[in-house]
C-alpha cells in the first residue's frame, strides 16, 4: 500500500470462521486480547476460548459464529491501533454489514455483539420453524439464475437469489422442496455447478421473515449513531450515512439479498484504490478480481497477526 490511497473496508461474513481464530492477535496485540476480553464480558461467556480452540460445531453454529467473526474483526480493527487510514467507505458481507457499522463507531462494542448474538437466535429458530436451505449456483448470469427461481418456486415453496456474490457466483434460498426442484432446473439452463450448503436455515430469503420484529426490536433498543464514514448496504448497494436508515436496511437485509457485486462496484465509483479485509480468512478479497478488474490486486486481507504486523510496517507504524 503506498502513500495515502483512498481505502474500502471490507468485513466478512459467516463462512470465514475457523477454530484458532484470533488467538494469534491476542497474543501479540494487547489491545485485541482486550476486544477478546470485552467480548467474554459483553456476552457471558468465554467467546474467546470457543475461538481459539472449539469445538468447531459449537463455533459453527449461526448463534455463535456471528458474534465469533464480529469479534475478530473488531480485534483487526484495535490491532492497527492508530494507523492513519484514508478510509472513503466500508461495506461487510451479511453478518459483516454489522461489523462494518462497528468500526464506524455507529455500534458500540457491546452493543454490536449482543446485537449480532440476538440475530443469530433469531435466523436459528427462523429456520427451524420454517426449515430451509441454500445452494451456490456457478456459472449463471443473475437474470437467469432469478428467473429460473421464480419459475421454480410454488405452493409447496419459494426459492429466490440470496447472495450476488461475483458474476457467475450467486447462492440460493428458500424451502427445501424448491431448492431441491431448482437445482436440475438451473443446470438445464446451463449452471456448471450446482452446490447444496450446511446451513441451519433459509438465509436472505422470505423465510426468515419470522426473525424481523425480534431483530428490529433489538436494534431499536441499541445506542445506534451515524456513522464516521459511510457504510454500503447489502440491500441497496448504496453508501448509507444515517444511523435510522442503516438500522432500517439491517433489518431488511435478513429476508433481502446480498447485492456484494454492485457493493464492490459503488465503493469502486467512491473512489476506493484499495480494499482492505477486516476479519478472519480472505473470502472477500479473493472476489474482487471477479467482481472487477479494476479491483484486481487492490486488495489486502488482514485475517492474522503476521498480516497485521507486516500491514503496520508498510504504513511506518
Amino acid at each position: 500500500m503506498s502513500g495515502r490511497e483512498r481505502v474500502g473496508l471490507l468485513f466478512p461474513g459467516q463462512g470465514s470462521q475457523s477454530v484458532g481464530m484470533g488467538k494469534d492477535l491476542a497474543e501479540r496485540f494487547p489491545a485485541a486480547r482486550r476486544v477478546w476480553e470485552e467480548a467474554d464480558e459483553a456476552l457471558g461467556f468465554a467467546l474467546s476460548r470457543m475461538c481459539w480452540e472449539g469445538p468447531e460445531d459449537e463455533l459453527t453454529a449461526t448463534v455463535n459464529a456471528q458474534p465469533a467473526l464480529l469479534a475478530h474483526s473488531a480485534a483487526v480493527w484495535a490491532a492497527l491501533g492508530d494507523v492513519e487510514l484514508d478510509v472513503v467507505v466500508a461495506a461487510g458481507h451479511s453478518l459483516g454489514e454489522f461489523s462494518a457499522y462497528f468500526a464506524a463507531g455507529s455500534l458500540g462494542f457491546a452493543d454490536a455483539l449482543r446485537t449480532v448474538r440476538r440475530r443469530g437466535e433469531l435466523m436459528f429458530q427462523a429456520g427451524q420453524a420454517r426449515p430451509g436451505t441454500m445452494a451456490a449456483v456457478l456459472g449463471l448470469d443473475d437474470e437467469v439464475v432469478d428467473g429460473v427461481c421464480r419459475e421454480a418456486s410454488g405452493p409447496d415453496g419459494v426459492v429466490v437469489p440470496a447472495n450476488f456474490n461475483t458474476p457467475g457466483q450467486v447462492v440460493v434460498s428458500g424451502d427445501v422442496a424448491a431448492v431441491e426442484r431448482v437445482s436440475p432446473m438451473l443446470v438445464s439452463a446451463g449452471a456448471k455447478k450446482v452446490q447444496g450448503l450446511n446451513v441451519s436455515g433459509a438465509f436472505h430469503s422470505p423465510l426468515m421473515e419470522a426473525a424481523v420484529a425480534g431483530l428490529e426490536e433489538r436494534l431499536d433498543a441499541a445506542q445506534m449513531r451515524d456513522p464516521a464514514f459511510a457504510v454500503v448496504s447489502n440491500v441497496t448497494a448504496t453508501p448509507i450515512s444515517d444511523a435510522a436508515e442503516a438500522r432500517a436496511l439491517l433489518v431488511q437485509q435478513l429476508t433481502s439479498p446480498v447485492r456484494w457485486t454492485a457493493s464492490v462496484r459503488t465503493m469502486l465509483q467512491l473512489g476506493v484504490e484499495r480494499f482492505v479485509e477486516i476479519g478472519p480468512g480472505k473470502v472477500l478479497t479473493g472476489m474482487l478480481k471477479r467482481i472487477d478488474r479494476a479491483a484486481e490486486g487492490r486488495g489486502t486481507a488482514l485475517g492474522t497477526a503476521d498480516a497485521v504486523e507486516a500491514f503496520l510496517s508498510q504504513q511506518g507504524a
